[in-house]
């Protein structure tokens, strides 16, 4: 799986449905690019396309079952390489670690603010 289609399945597992055109811009991709990496992910059963509640022109993208199992087991795979990889620090290493956490978690609260945009 692309980086890019990855990136797209966790978005829509942050941030719930979504259009294409939202999509195309949250990941930096054109339009009829995420189109087609859209269609391969739900032909994969990773995505469906749905109407939306209130305007029924609108077609959003969603995550289906077996895309939201694929980005846990992504995101659980993650956490395992990062404890293996914390358990070959030092002790000060792992102090410095937790004495950055605050801005660590700032920057990504920025950065997700930045990639997701206005919320649907």
């Amino acid at each position: 799986m692309s980086l890019t289609s990855a990136a797209t399945l966790a978005t829509l597992d942050r941030t719930g449905p979504r259009r294409i055109t939202d999509l195309a811009a949250v990941e930096g991709v054109t339009q009829p690019a995420m189109t087609t990496l859209v269609r391969v992910m739900e032909e994969s059963g990773l995505v469906e396309r749905r109407g939306h509640a209130s305007d029924k022109r609108v077609t959003l993208v969603c995550l289906t079952e077996a895309g939201a199992s694929y980005v846990r087991t992504r995101r659980q795979a993650g956490v395992h390489a990062f404890e293996r990889l914390i358990g070959e620090l030092t002790g000060d290493e792992v102090e410095a670690l937790v004495a950055a956490l605050p801005a660590l978690k700032h920057l990504a609260e920025l950065e997700n603010q930045d990639r997701e945009g206005p919320k649907q």
